[in-house]
């Protein structure tokens, strides 16, 4: 769902849901299991097309880590 609500530009509904799957995937798989790891890439995308360039680069930074 989140990432209908990107495609259709509405980053604030796709943003809310990716941070809810991030900490979900984090809780129970971990912080280095891909899945997380993607729903990390995610949100930092969605940061990225807010315009939140400093929290993108963040974000992405502790993926590549």
């Amino acid at each position: 769902i989140a990432h209908v609500y990107s495609k259709q530009g509405h980053w604030d509904e796709a943003e809310e849901l990716e941070i809810e799957v991030m900490e979900k995937t984090k809780q129970f798989l971990g912080d280095d299991h891909p899945d997380t790891l993607r729903s990390m890439a995610n949100l930092a995308a969605t940061y990225w097309n807010q315009g939140r360039w400093k929290e993108a680069e963040k974000l992405e930074v502790e993926v590549m880590e």
